[in-house]
């Protein structure tokens, strides 16, 4: 949002809110009038009008300002706000209704210029001090309120997005750091070739988890590092895994969040392909079905008994949790297993962000 537009919307709050502080109480007025033809209440009031609702507005502004800067709640100072201004409010109509009966007592015509006691004074003057004092939250502090509020909802969940990212970057790191350098050093003398390349990889992949990006990334960004980090991974355990790449046309430019399959990958190598005897597959595959991006993580193990996520189990609760974050109820993890593998299947809604 640029300067202009940031500084019109509240402009155009306030402007409302000062048509709304007049306008009620005017209504309020000639509503009153037509009913009872007093004048002298008329002209009481508005008097007290004209003079106490500037002062109302800046004084209960600079009350808040104040409460604000000292951390405050909001209950008590809109509380102590309502009785000062309905004790203020009695005082200035007490005062102003004095006057305007001496002006009637020049103008005894002056038509149904009723009665009016001291006690009905305060009691009304207290009233409008505490309704005027209401109109202002309204106009004023609600709106407020409530955007403070959804911004606040905003950066919970932004921080609880990023906070998810980084558990899961240090979930990855540190054992597949480890392995992958213990590998690294077994082939140093071996196979240098291969030792370079493998490090090569590792260098890639961990300048792309850690380095700055935003909570989302096109598919082909994800399956790019995916593809490196399977690499690895097919380097470390040589003839016992391998990985297929079925990428459907249409879904490379496609936005998820990063390293949003990485944790189901990992699940299907740990607990999927390395536990088939002779050697074990993972299938990553991708496609659209209507207005939905549809991602596929299969392995060829012996399945998983029991479908309950087991507890510990992070890799499948923090997917589950950053899908339900962003996407809410429209998109989904499901699970499939069977004796001749598992099948973990991501449903999110499609959203283009790059090229195709």
């Amino acid at each position: 949002m640029d300067s202009t537009l940031q500084t019109t919307v509240p402009n155009r709050r306030r402007l409302l809110g000062i048509v709304v502080m007049i306008g009620i109480p005017l209504l309020q007025l000639s509503t009153e009038y037509l009913g009872t033809r007093d004048a002298g209440r008329l002209l009481s009031k508005a008097i007290v009008l004209l003079i106490g609702l500037p002062l109302l507005v800046v004084w209960a502004f600079a009350v808040f300002r104040w409460a604000s800067r000292r951390r405050f709640g909001a209950l008590g100072p809109l509380f102590m706000g309502a009785i000062a201004a309905g004790l203020f409010f009695a005082g200035l109509l007490w005062a102003t209704r004095a006057a305007t009966l001496s002006f009637a007592t020049l103008r005894p015509h002056y038509p149904h210029y009723g009665p009016w006691s001291g006690v009905d004074v305060l009691r009304v003057g207290f009233a409008m001090g505490v309704t005027n004092f209401a109109i202002w939250a309204l106009a004023f502090i609600f709106p407020f309120a409530v955007e403070d509020a959804h911004v606040r909802a905003l950066e919970a969940d932004k921080l609880r997005t990023q906070a998810e990212l980084a558990q899961l970057r240090a979930h990855l790191e540190p054992h597949f750091l480890l392995n992958t350098l213990n590998a690294i050093a077994g082939l140093v003398t071996e196979d240098p070739h291969q030792a370079r390349q493998l490090l090569g990889n590792l260098g890639d992949l961990l300048r792309d988890s850690v380095g700055p990006g935003g909570e989302m990334e096109t598919l082909q960004e994800q399956i790019g590092w995916l593809r490196r980090y399977a690499q690895i991974l097919e380097t470390r355990h040589a003839g016992h895994l391998t990985f297929r790449w079925e990428i459907g046309d249409g879904t490379p430019g496609a936005l998820l969040p990063r390293l949003l399959l990485q944790p189901l990958v990992e699940n299907a190598v740990k607990h999927g392909a390395l536990m088939r005897d002779g050697g074990g597959e993972i299938t990553v595959r991708t496609e659209r079905t209507g207005p939905k991006l549809v991602c596929t993580i299969e392995d060829n193990g012996p399945g998983v008994p029991n479908k309950e996520t087991r507890p510990g189990a992070f890799g499948l609760v923090s997917v589950r949790r950053r899908l339900a974050m962003r996407y809410s109820d429209t998109a989904a993890l499901r699970l499939e297993s069977t004796p001749a593998g598992t099948r973990s299947v991501v449903e999110l809604p499609l959203e283009q962000g790059g090229a195709q």
